[in-house]
């Protein structure tokens, strides 16, 4: 999923006192499984119902900030001590791990390969190192627009869903909206953040940081360009409410309507009803830019080697992601199951989010997953994008001009690579 660089306090689930790393047997002969998150992945109940139905587990949750989450795993393979028995992965940290398959048990061992037919192929072929599949898809990131219909209508703007995916065939249209919106005064800005804009924009191509050979292609893709001189194009209009997303100020951004809309990947939906609960009703969802389409975030369950119960800990996450629970997490908090038999399912096409003024979210991001081209993601695509956003962020600033900024962004991204 993603995604929600928010600092959480870890959660400790079952009573129970949190351990680093790994955990065996409990001495009321339970058996303890840790899993790290890095943000709300809405295992709180499930997990709950897990232990009901298993009375010899015990689940420990330990949730981290999510860039802090992925150098930890890091560190802890590297120092074969202290990963969980359970770790979500980041889709642009996936990379990093499956170069290294060896730190990582091989979920097709326990039978995950029966599976395989049961996700989106890309989805299943992203998390696999050769023979070695190191994880189980939880969701993916298909994009869409959330917007503040009350917003809309107070510049004078159409509010609802078609209409305003009409306002936007393109990407350029989409800037001559914001203007139109910034025009009319309303005391809001027009989006929250270049980088979530640029990340949007640039999910829709067909390649992104990364070549599949695992070249960095940055600097030498077009389509890296066009992302970052249109977002600066739109933060230099002045539609930018310039706050860094994630931040504690971008939660009450949501709380105060500072801004009128987000690019909305499937799993920002959590983080606005969670954030703004008062805001129920004003927001709607419009479809993205460009046609549609488009991926940005989505996750996956792994093992690492240094679980101590890693056929307990497989049949944990083997459950967390099965369709019940993908299709359950969906309609609590909008993470887009990858199980695509889920999206035809009436349960799922038929729903509507009362939030998000009844939009039809289940058939929108379900038709939207249908269609996703997803992008290769190499060793360093998190390290790579956060050097580009840095560099739009300076322009935000107005530290640099969006020339010098795009410069040193490259500089830094190669840097990153290595």
């Amino acid at each position: 999923m993603g995604r929600i660089r928010l600092l959480l306090t870890s959660v400790l689930i079952a009573a129970t006192t949190v351990a680093c790393g790994s955990s065996g047997g409990a001495g009321d002969g339970k058996i303890k499984l840790t899993i790290g998150t890095f943000n709300d992945f809405g295992y709180k109940d499930l997990y709950q119902q897990y232990m009901k139905d298993h009375p010899n587990i015990e689940i420990i949750e330990q949730v981290s900030e999510y860039q802090a989450h992925h150098t930890q795993l890091a560190t802890r393979l590297a120092a074969k001590t202290g990963a969980p028995d359970v770790v979500a992965v980041e889709g642009e940290f996936l990379g990093q791990f499956t170069a290294q398959p060896q730190n990582f048990n091989n979920l097709n061992d326990y039978g995950a390969g029966d599976m395989e037919k049961d996700y989106l192929p890309w989805k299943w072929e992203q998390s696999k190192a050769g023979d070695v599949q190191i994880g189980l898809g939880t969701d993916v990131g298909s994009l869409a627009i959330c917007y503040r219909r009350d917003l809309f209508e107070k510049a004078g703007l159409p509010s609802g869903r078609e209409e305003v995916a009409q306002l936007w065939p393109t990407w350029d249209a989409f800037l001559d909206v914001g203007k139109r919106f910034q025009a009319a005064n309303t005391g809001a800005s027009f989006f929250d953040s270049g980088a979530l804009l640029f990340n949007a924009v640039l999910g829709q191509a067909n390649e992104a940081f990364y070549s599949p050979d695992n070249k960095m292609i940055a600097e030498s893709n077009p389509a890296v360009k066009q992302a970052y001189d249109l977002t600066t194009q739109a933060v230099e209009a002045g539609l930018s409410a310039k706050i860094a997303a994630f931040s504690p100020q971008w939660s009450t951004g949501f709380k105060q309507g500072s801004f009128a809309l987000v690019t909305c990947p499937a799993w920002v939906m959590a983080f606005i009803q969670s954030q703004a609960p008062d805001t129920k009703g004003q927001w709607d969802v419009a479809a993205v830019p460009n046609g549609g389409g488009g991926n940005w975030g989505g996750s996956w369950l792994t093992v690492p080697k240094q679980s101590k119960n890693p056929e307990e800990a497989y049949e944990l996450a083997k459950w967390l992601t099965a369709p019940e629970q993908q299709l359950s997490i969906f309609k609590k908090i909008g993470n887009l199951p990858s199980r695509p038999a889920l999206y035809d399912d009436p349960a799922m096409s038929g729903f509507t989010n009362p939030f998000f003024n009844d939009a039809p979210v289940g058939k929108m991001f379900g038709e939207a997953a249908k269609a996703l081209k997803p992008q290769y993601q190499g060793p360093k695509t998190a390290a790579v994008r956060l050097a580009v956003q840095n560099g739009i962020s300076r322009v935000e600033q107005g530290k640099e001009s969006a020339s010098d900024s795009w410069q040193k962004a490259l500089r830094d991204a190669a840097a990153a690579a290595g």
